[in-house]
């Protein structure tokens, strides 16, 4: 995957925890996610915040009639995963340790990432989009609800399972849910733990792209092409939808403060019940990896129901 790009006089650094790769004749930047454990480690945030500066200061330079970035692309290298969400195993650890700051400055990294991929990076000539093929769970789902687009495949599966160990989504998840939906609609994502196929989102309006199994890549190609045709029209919902419905990076932190409030209320209980589920989603990961394949219900099912 390349990193420079002449034709855009755009250039990224080597990430340890991401990948990336500039698509010159789209004027689009892909974000593969490639930590270990496919979550969110600090390290990838760190690396995350820093593709969103740089392709902010990017798109400052350029008019809004020269070639610049256009689409920012979240997605993942690892087959079969999206993401599996936040470091649960720095949860547990910070936890047992009362680390109440750590934990927020944690926290903190995550809303920020949220807030820019949600804001467009405060550039309305920027569509931020998620591609979703196998699992987006806990933080996962969150990081792509955050984007202006959802893209997915068939057989991806999204799920909040915090509320397995007493806990709730706390970096986004309840904003961005209720702007799809409506606040009711959203607390039964929170507390129910119950695993969505891409298809059930697409029909409730969370999905906006289904894609066909391997399709994937295909799906964002082709949607930029035909927003592309009426991008001027497009950009100007977006921004409508943003005036009518926006996300304060405050409201972000409030409950974020919350989120960190109840984690430090956690039983020695809840947290070894959170241990568990990182044992059974690595598990699950393993054998997406070895099969190079996307997650069927049944796993997801079974992956849970070894927690509950």
């Amino acid at each position: 995957m390349t990193q420079t790009a002449q034709a855009m006089s755009f250039t990224l650094p080597n990430y340890r925890h991401s990948l990336t790769h500039l698509d010159n004749e789209r004027h689009a930047l892909w974000y593969y996610l490639n930590a270990p454990r496919a979550v969110f480690s600090r390290i990838a945030l760190s690396e995350i915040l820093d593709v969103q500066e740089r392709v902010k200061l990017h798109i400052s330079g350029h008019g809004d009639n020269q070639p610049g970035i256009r689409y920012l692309i979240m997605t993942s290298a690892l087959p079969g995963v999206y993401a599996l969400g936040g470091d649960l195993e720095l949860f547990a650890d910070l936890i047992r340790r009362r680390d109440h700051d750590r934990l927020l400055a944690y926290g903190r990294q995550c809303i920020q990432c949220i807030f820019n991929n949600s804001t467009n990076l405060g550039n309305p000539q920027l569509t931020t989009i998620s591609l979703v093929q196998g699992s987006a769970l806990g933080g996962g789902f969150e990081a792509a609800l955050s984007t202006n687009v959802l893209v997915a495949e068939r057989s991806a599966i999204f799920g909040f399972p915090e509320i397995l160990f007493n806990l709730f989504p706390g970096m986004g998840a309840y904003s961005l849910l209720s702007r799809r939906l409506d606040m009711a609609r959203a607390e039964r994502f929170l507390s129910s733990g119950q695993q969505y196929s891409a298809v059930d989102l697409y029909e409730m309006g969370i999905v906006d792209v289904l894609a066909e199994d391997g399709q994937g890549v295909h799906a964002v190609n082709s949607y930029i092409r035909k927003h592309g045709r009426s991008r001027n029209g497009l950009l100007a919902i977006q921004q409508v939808r943003q005036r009518l419905a926006p996300l304060a990076f405050q409201e972000l932190e409030d409950v974020l403060m919350i989120w960190v409030e109840a984690a430090m209320r956690l039983t020695e209980r809840d947290v070894r019940t959170m241990e568990k589920l990182v044992v059974a989603q690595h598990r699950l990961a393993q054998r997406q990896a070895i099969d190079g394949l996307a997650p069927k219900a049944e796993d997801e099912r079974e992956t849970y129901a070894g927690v509950a």
